[in-house]
């Protein structure tokens, strides 16, 4: 059986356009509600608590999830796990928009929805890493992610601008409708345009238990020096981007004003940079060695959020954020198509599920260190320390023999 080579070389290009653009029709509802939920939290309380505690929600179920995930992605179907987690988190946006119109609208029920959005994102994450090896040719794949990340910034450039009016204009509930019907044509466009073969793995008869499936995947991370040391990095640059990642908008708020427009102002220009630097990636392919990428793109974030924390203007703070939102892409990318050229396909869940542990975790340790002391000092000044630890590991990753090794070009597919 080689049902995954058939699927790449057949209608590959077709078959991955339908796949990324239910995924974006998703993620653009997803988006939606997620913007209006953070600027709601963050304009009733302006906390850094709240909003630690918010981000907490969205992580720890990700983290709980993501080993039993990883080896779901690797026993079955990778579409249907996708479409199953999209189904999830609609069901539950259906209730908590039906819950909102009763006058149920504490804050607490925004938290309870950001924990089953992350639990069905911790079903799904493993799977989308898992499934586009499936689809698309080796050589190709630095490309389609770079192209995907571009996409996916066009959303997250109309999203916040969407979310904002629709926020001034309606109530909330109406935006968590809309993220009801768009998960639900994204599920149709799967089950019915969308042709990918079971890999060869869900094909067979599980002859395995669960926790053997899983302990086989830390195995194979733990025999792979490169692995060790590529999630080492992931675990500390997770905790040192958190501020930058979720404590801008509340510092916005804090030192230049709590207008709405300004915190769509930042998401825009961000996005605007994502937008640039997938295009760039998907255009350039970046250096030839994967590791070298990554390093060039961690030295601009790391810069960047020192910058953040220092310029007194916030027409030059959107033009930091800018540069931020063009080196992310440049990062993920080379950071994904590693995993996926260099990992065996029967193992690829299981290892996004180690990644997705890593991520998950790190980010809520680094906002439970970070959260509450925003409440004590200037958020500038952690951005400022933060932002000079991201280049001092930035030029570790540069200097690691190993990762440089597992950084070089994957041979081209026959």
């Amino acid at each position: 059986m080689n049902t995954g080579n058939d699927d790449r070389k057949e209608n590959w290009v077709k078959n991955i356009v339908l796949f990324l653009s239910s995924q974006t029709i998703s993620l653009f509802g997803s988006s939606l509600v997620q913007y209006a939920i953070m600027w709601y939290i963050t304009l009733t309380t302006e906390s850094g608590v709240m909003m630690t505690l918010y981000i907490i929600c969205g992580f720890i179920p990700t983290f709980l999830l993501s080993p039993v995930a990883g080896v779901w992605a690797d026993r079955y179907n990778r579409k249907m796990l996708i479409i199953i987690a999209d189904g999830l988190i609609a069901i539950a946006t259906l209730i908590l928009a039906i819950l909102f119109l009763m006058g149920f609208d504490a804050i607490w029920l925004l938290f309870v929805m950001a924990a089953i959005r992350a639990f069905g994102t911790g079903i799904q994450t493993p799977a989308v890493g898992a499934i586009l090896p499936q689809i698309v040719p080796k050589d190709k794949l630095t490309k389609v992610n770079g192209a995907n990340g571009s996409i996916q910034a066009v959303i997250m450039f109309v999203s916040p601008m969407a979310s904002a009016a629709l926020f001034a204009m309606t109530s909330i509930e109406i935006i968590f409708f809309i993220d009801v019907i768009t998960a639900a044509i994204a599920i149709v466009t799967l089950l019915a345009f969308v042709k990918i073969s079971v890999h060869e793995k869900a094909a067979e008869k599980q002859t395995t238990s669960y926790f053997r499936d899983f302990k086989e995947g830390l195995q194979y991370v733990n025999n792979h020096d490169f692995l060790k040391k590529f999630f080492l990095f992931f675990a500390f640059f997770f905790v040192l981007m958190a501020p930058a990642a979720f404590l801008t908008p509340l510092q916005v708020a804090r030192s230049f004003g709590d207008d709405l427009w300004r915190l769509t102002a930042i998401e825009i220009a961000f996005s605007i940079g994502m937008m640039a630097g997938g295009g760039m990636i998907a255009a350039w392919g970046g250096f030839q060695n994967k590791v070298k990428t990554m390093t060039f793109a961690s030295l601009i974030m790391g810069a960047c959020t020192i910058a953040l924390g220092i310029v007194p203007v916030f027409w030059i703070y959107l033009v930091f954020m800018a540069l931020f939102g063009v080196a992310m892409p440049i990062f993920n990318t080379p950071t994904t198509v590693i995993l996926q050229e260099k990992i065996e396909e029967d193992f690829l869940g299981r290892v996004f599920g180690v990644m997705g542990m890593i991520s998950t975790s790190m980010m809520p340790i680094g906002m439970l260190i970070f959260g509450p002391i925003a409440d004590m000092i200037k958020i500038e000044w952690l951005l400022v320390g933060t932002g000079i630890f991201i280049i001092i590991l930035a030029v570790f990753l540069g200097r690691n023999k190993v990762l440089i090794e597992a950084g070089k070009p994957a041979l081209k597919e026959s």
